[in-house]
């Protein structure tokens, strides 16, 4: 039978790895937690690391990952070993930036000869359980809030160009939906589940016995967008900044189907795969919820401090890294018990 281009390169890795992987069956019994620790790696981009909340870890290799000291995988393992469910982790090897691709090939972060390696060289193969988020950066997700604003147009620290800097942010809405820029979002949402494909493959390539988990993102925008209109108490820049309200269903939309096409990626794959879908969960803790919000608005000052305080961007505060945490342990529960 002829081999996928994807199964190609799995095995042209496996012979550059030296690999000699042994396709057991799922270890542990069905109906029980394990009794011993498992084994496990977390993956992923700026919403695994949970970029924005201090400290993050610092150990000259992977600064500029910006990965919280407690960003949701260890609040997550936290809460399970309180339900007397261990994780051994392996490795946690989220990075801020990371597209799917980074999964097989190398980082480069901030500033050039700055890199990382790919993130599946942390899977072994007696990992039991991998579990992260990525897709977002791939998608552009970050193009597509420039392409709205004007106030992020001008802040270099946020990266990537507008998707047509030609076309005012005033009408991105419209952008979106018809010509040009629904052209550039279906090839986008193409690239986002090829690369997903391959991503759930390799990692049951590499280690056979591994329960895969993707997770969503958090919900950003409400359905009640006036709520936008109302900066967070102790905040003077709105949720969305400048971004037109008439856009904010638009940008909804395009995270809803990224969340759907995240969740079919997990659907298909083979040997089966777990989706956390927090879109679903995450409805009342938007960035424009208030004292309630649990993302941090575009430009409200997030807790690192680099000289200067660097936005959230849209990231999870605490409470969303709670919310996180808390519907990961859920779901890893079950399936470690099912």
């Amino acid at each position: 039978m002829t081999k996928s281009p994807v199964a190609r390169r799995l095995a042209a890795a496996a012979v550059a790895l030296g690999s000699c992987l042994a396709l057991a069956g799922p270890a542990g019994s069905a109906g029980a937690a394990p009794a011993d620790p498992v084994p496990t790696v977390f993956f992923g981009d700026s919403y695994t690391a949970n970029f924005g909340i201090a400290p993050f870890n610092q150990d000259g290799k992977r600064d500029f990952c910006f990965q919280a000291k407690e960003n949701y995988p260890t609040v997550a393992t936290r809460r399970l070993a309180d339900k007397g469910i261990t994780l051994d982790v392996q490795s946690d090897v989220s990075c801020g930036g990371a597209l799917v691709q980074h999964f097989w090939q190398e980082q480069e972060l901030l500033f050039p000869g700055m890199t990382v390696p790919p993130q599946q060289d942390a899977l072994k193969q007696d990992t039991q359980l991998t579990v992260g988020s990525l897709g977002g950066n791939t998608l552009g997700f970050n193009r597509i809030l420039k392409q709205c604003s004007d106030e992020l147009r001008n802040h270099p620290l946020l990266p990537g160009e507008p998707v047509d800097k030609d076309e005012p942010a005033a009408t991105c809405g419209e952008f979106f939906e018809s010509g040009d820029g629904k052209q550039w979002l279906d090839n986008q949402f193409e690239l986002v589940s090829g690369d997903l494909e391959e991503l759930l493959e390799r990692i049951g390539y590499f280690s056979p016995d591994a329960k895969r988990v993707l997770v969503g993102y958090p919900r950003l925008v409400p359905e009640d967008t006036a709520k936008c209109l109302t900066a967070a108490p102790g905040q003077t820049k709105l949720p969305f900044a400048d971004i037109p309200q008439n856009a904010l269903p638009v940008l909804d939309q395009i995270q809803k189907r990224l969340n759907d096409t995240m969740k079919k990626a997990a659907a298909d794959a083979e040997g089966g795969a777990d989706f956390v879908d927090l879109y679903a969960h995450t409805g009342g803790s938007t960035a424009c919820d208030g004292a309630d919000r649990g993302i941090g608005g575009l430009l409200e000052d997030s807790q690192l401090d680099l000289g200067a305080k660097l936005p959230w961007y849209a990231h999870p505060n605490d409470k969303g890294r709670d919310i996180q945490a808390a519907q990961v342990a859920d779901t890893v529960e079950r399936i470690l018990n099912r």
